[in-house]
């Protein structure tokens, strides 16, 4: 690990002290020249296993995806847009060596997309920035959407502070005053557990207790118990992978009948949407479930941009993971509409314009309806509203809910 860490510095500082020459040519490759192709870098752990390697296999259909369509609208600002995938196993010295090859050898991306973990994005965003390339990402850090630090980058997924907007308006709805939580100890789960408490408590609404379970623990059955000992009106509930399959199974074990909100981390696991005997959709165990998706992850024949969004990605592949790692198609109506707008491809004036309530609105954006990015703020904001929470069924091309 230490000799990992090290080559990946070593890589990095090679990287910041040659950006001096590539950024004297600042801006897109091309200039903005209509002549010249618009060059897409989407890099994903394309060869890494199990979920990583269909959730990024899905990223990457999703930025093919948005690329056909906006082709099919005359590009971007007039250029074709050219998509090349890179697979950096989920390892983030794979995706620096990658996207300075990629600088290097005269194929410098005007637009660069990761398909997560933040690792990477950690890894390249200071070589973005030096080197003045547009970029979105699905797995922010901690200062990705520092407009400050990192002009150029843009945040597709939201952040766990947007998320507990969602949770509020659902308790809301359903009359809940009381919630308990429960989360993992790694990075989103500790911040998820302390922002949607926060959120909570600032609507009138009443924590009883907040507990965190190691993610690499075989039990969680004494933080669900000290839970219950306060009696919540619903489980407000982090998980991912077999976390998950420890906390419903361990309700089940203590008896307890409660409602449970899930986030969006339990919804991309897949032991949820599989029928037993390999996972639990349709069982007991998951009849008090509801969980947090998108609206662009239920099924729903009249939205007619997600329909548009699931048929271009079928044309290209199957789609392996739900939309809610499709974020990459949005990139394009976004990067469209700035271009739209400022007349230019280079990376400052798209930056500039993705700020513009106008340009958000106009961009045909499907997996998020609309994106609030601010001069000073490159988080996508997405109103409560762009949340819903749905029981557990079998996912169809990237979606529940399908008759």
């Amino acid at each position: 690990m230490r000799r990992r860490l090290l080559a990946l510095l070593m890589v990095l500082a090679a990287a910041l002290g040659a950006t001096a020459c590539a950024s004297s040519s600042s801006g897109s490759s091309g200039g903005g020249s209509s002549s010249a192709p618009y060059r897409v870098m989407v890099t994903g752990g394309l060869s890494a296993t199990g979920v990583l390697a269909a959730n990024a296999e899905t990223s990457v259909l999703s930025a093919e995806a948005g690329a056909k369509v906006i082709n099919s609208e005359g590009g971007i600002d007039g250029r074709k847009v050219i998509v090349t995938s890179s697979d950096d196993a989920g390892d983030p010295t794979t995706a620096v060596t990658n996207l300075l090859n990629a600088i290097h050898s005269g194929n410098k991306p005007d637009l660069y997309l990761n398909s997560g973990p933040s690792t990477i994005s950690a890894a390249t965003l200071p070589i973005l920035t030096s080197n003045h390339i547009l970029s979105f990402n699905i797995g922010p850090t901690s200062n990705s959407n520092d407009a400050a630090t990192f002009p150029y980058n843009f945040d597709l997924s939201p952040s766990p502070t947007d998320y507990a907007k969602g949770f509020v308006l659902a308790m809301q709805q359903d009359g809940y005053k009381t919630a308990g939580i429960i989360h993992g100890n790694d990075a989103y789960g500790s911040v998820f557990g302390s922002d949607t408490a926060s959120a909570l408590q600032a609507a009138g609404l009443t924590v009883t207790s907040n507990q965190s379970y190691d993610v690499a623990a075989l039990s969680m059955t004494a933080q669900l118990q000290a839970i219950q000992a306060t009696k919540p009106d619903v489980l407000i509930m982090d998980g991912y992978g077999a976390p998950v399959g420890y906390i419903l199974k361990g309700m089940q074990q203590l008896g307890w009948n409660v409602p449970i909100l899930a986030d969006n981390s339990v919804s991309a696991t897949s032991l949820i949407s599989t029928p037993p005997p390999a996972g639990y959709e349709g069982s007991s165990v998951v009849k008090n479930l509801k969980m947090q998706v998108f609206h662009s992850t239920v099924y729903a024949p009249s939205a007619t941009l997600v329909v548009q969004a699931v048929k271009a990605m079928l044309s290209l592949g199957k789609i392996d993971s739900t939309l809610i790692l499709a974020y990459n198609y949005d990139a394009f109506p976004l990067v469209q509409a700035a271009a739209t707008y400022a007349h230019s491809t280079t990376a400052a004036a798209i930056a500039a314009a993705l700020a513009k309530p106008a340009v958000q609105a106009a961009a045909k954006t499907a997996i998020l309806s609309r994106y609030n990015f601010t001069a000073s703020n490159h988080s996508p904001a997405p109103n409560a509203d762009e949340f819903t929470f749905i029981s557990p069924t079998p996912i169809v091309n990237g979606q529940y809910g399908h008759p």
